[in-house]
């Protein structure tokens, strides 16, 4: 059941999904409309999963799903993975690869493979203090506190 953002439970499960460009205005409302869609569905039977969504920056879709009193299955995660599938090839985007790297350079968020972060960081154009976003936190907690964070902080300092 699509609930608002507000009430889900501190301890809910979080699934971010970086999308490899900015999305264009003209897509934008469109991507809103699905991703609500599919919350609003997604185990729409059961009346004890709250879900609702985050899309922000115009590149992350945030799924947020309080699974404190019923369980999420593989077939769960299943259709909500078929489902981004669904959103890549529609909008030629990559929003499944976790170990590319989203950081924001100025009021832009950049999309970087791993290894061009090192020589950003080499070349000092990426320092400890540039803010990062950690797509693996796992919790809403989490992301609250800890998705966007100084380099210096992530678990990605070890390219420091």
């Amino acid at each position: 059941m699509f609930v608002d953002y507000s009430t889900i439970a501190e301890d809910a499960k979080v699934w971010v999904y970086p999308s490899s460009r900015k999305f264009y205005p003209t897509e934008i409302e469109e991507i809103e409309q699905k991703v609500k869609a599919f919350v609003e569905s997604w185990k729409a039977a059961d009346h004890n999963f709250k879900v609702s969504y985050q899309f922000l920056h115009n590149r992350f879709i945030v799924f947020i799903a309080d699974v404190s009193e019923t369980t999420i299955t593989n077939a769960d995660i299943d259709a909500s993975v078929a489902f981004i599938l669904e959103l890549q090839e529609t909008y030629k985007v990559d929003l499944l690869d976790k170990m590319n790297v989203c950081f924001k350079q100025g009021e832009f968020v950049q999309y970087k493979e791993l290894k061009d972060l090192k020589k950003l960081i080499k070349n000092k154009a990426v320092t400890g203090k540039t803010i990062i976003f950690d797509n693996l936190i796992n919790n809403k907690e989490d992301f609250e506190h800890y998705w966007e964070i100084p380099l210096e902080d992530s678990w990605y300092n070890r390219y420091l």
